[in-house]
């Protein structure tokens, strides 16, 4: 049986005080690569710390990723934004600063925050490579100091026949017999 007119007046439901745009508690991860930028990784959940770890591991595989969360009605509000390939050559240049033997690079250098490291490595190689070239010069210097030095020394008897040769040094040749020798 149908309520009365009067009793369906009386009923009226609660508004429920929340939010009602659609899908507002979505996460999405956008990654590409410069070997393949049409096809771009995208995931979407509604796990923040799970958005999270797919937004580390792909910057770990040089990814370029952006994260993002749903600002309602297919509206995406980027939250952070990384690039994976630079990432991974900054880490590459602090250990080959470290295989050098280079110093570390000082916390208050800082040319460019994209590549500190690089920059620094690239100057400790070229400092390197400038006081090789300088030893090696100097090396070179050295012995064509002492080879002047050697030639100076002995130019007076460079300039001389052996003593040999010289008449008063010369040996009379003594002419024997074959029985006396």
């Amino acid at each position: 049986m149908s309520p009365t007119p009067k009793q369906a007046r009386t009923h009226r439901r609660k508004a429920v005080p929340r939010d009602r745009t659609k899908n507002v508690t979505q996460w999405r991860v956008e990654a590409s690569w410069d070997h393949r930028p049409d096809d771009p990784v995208v995931i979407r959940t509604s796990d923040r710390k799970r958005a999270r770890k797919a937004f580390r591991d792909l910057l770990g595989k040089g990814a370029y990723v952006i994260f993002q969360e749903h600002a309602g009605w297919d509206r995406w509000r980027t939250v952070d934004e990384q690039n994976g390939a630079d990432l991974l050559a900054e880490r590459e240049a602090e250990q080959q600063l470290a295989a050098a033997g280079h110093p570390p690079t000082p916390d208050d250098y800082q040319p460019d925050a994209g590549d500190r490291h690089r920059s620094w490595l690239a100057w400790m190689d070229a400092r390197a490579e400038a006081n090789r070239r300088a030893t090696e010069q100097a090396e070179a210097d050295a012995r064509r100091r002492r080879l002047a030095a050697e030639a100076t020394r002995d130019a007076r008897a460079l300039m001389c026949p052996p003593a040999i040769v010289r008449p008063e040094h010369r040996q009379r040749a003594r002419h024997i017999t074959g029985a006396q020798r």
